[in-house]
């Protein structure tokens, strides 16, 4: 009963309004024995392992932005096998892997949606993963939110995809069809050893907003709420990421969708829903390595 009363409330509430101010907050800077103990309520209510943290003293955070996209102790997460290794982009949890199927993407307990409204509503977008894998995880409150390149890649467009800000977790992803193709979203399209590769960062109720490296916060700035494309295929030299080198963050917690074209990667075997993953590990594996050539358009 409270699941569902927690997911019909997410119907109701000014989503954006909410989402937005506590982005404001987040950013904010009260006085410090204020701020302090409200990080130190946040790491003991959601059991935040501050050991990992290159910073573990919760007094030492300006913003409650900068301690929740906090950095990890240098070498604490070493990237798997070579080139070829897919690495998990980030710390957090499986929610579902597998092959998209005439355009569907499975989200969970018979929920489905389409991968081109994923990607933005561009059929041309999406045709290269006709038939691909793809992978979704979950960030929780605990885990750490920056995110990593699976693959060494060069990117090749950007598009902010505006949308409802629900909440990610199981119990909401269970529960609202279209899920992750309604809410705000930002879609990069990267050119790898394996071919074109989709990287979805996920907006969700509460996340302030979504940046990345190469541009900085990604949110609409004249109030329009609709779909904003940056190509970057002829920019010298361009904006390339090697594999397990940091590419964006999540300012409060979401959702990564990773896609691929068919034929081009293979998940690790012992992969499944609800494994938890870390960053840097086996992830699969480059299956028919390509010279990067521009994403197809």
């Amino acid at each position: 009963m409270l699941d569902r009363l927690f997911v019909l409330a997410q119907y109701v509430l000014p989503q954006i309004l909410i989402s937005r101010l506590a982005g404001k907050l987040a950013d904010s800077r009260p006085p410090a024995p204020v701020l302090t103990a409200v990080i130190r309520w946040f790491i003991g209510r959601y059991g935040v392992n501050m050991n990992e943290a290159a910073d573990e003293n919760p007094a030492s955070y300006g913003t409650f932005n900068a301690f929740f996209t906090r950095e990890l102790k240098p070498g604490l997460r070493p990237l798997a096998g070579g080139s070829e290794t897919l690495v998990s982009p980030v710390d957090g949890t499986i929610s579902q892997l597998g092959q998209v199927s005439d355009d569907r993407v499975f989200q969970a307990k018979g929920q489905s949606f389409s991968l081109t409204e994923l990607l933005g509503g561009d059929a041309e977008r999406a045709k290269p993963f006709e038939g691909g894998e793809f992978a979704t995880i979950y960030l929780a409150p605990h885990d750490y939110h920056r995110i990593h390149m699976p693959l060494a890649g060069k990117l090749q467009e950007m598009a902010y995809v505006p949308g409802r800000l629900f909440s990610v977790n199981p119990v909401t992803a269970e529960a609202v069809p279209r899920l992750f193709a309604r809410n705000e979203r930002v879609v990069a399209i990267f050119d790898t050893d394996a071919g074109p590769m989709a990287m979805v960062l996920v907006g969700a109720m509460i996340v302030g907003s979504v940046e990345t490296r190469w541009s900085g916060v990604v949110a609409p700035t004249d109030g329009k709420r609709e779909v904003t494309t940056s190509d970057y295929r002829h920019q010298s030299p361009g904006v390339r990421y090697e594999r397990g080198e940091e590419m964006g963050r999540f300012r409060l917690g979401s959702t990564v969708i990773l896609v691929f074209p068919k034929g081009a990667t293979r998940w690790q075997e012992n992969l499944q829903s609800r494994d938890q993953v870390r960053l840097g590990q086996s992830f699969g594996k480059v299956m028919n390595a390509q010279q990067e050539t521009p994403a197809p358009r």
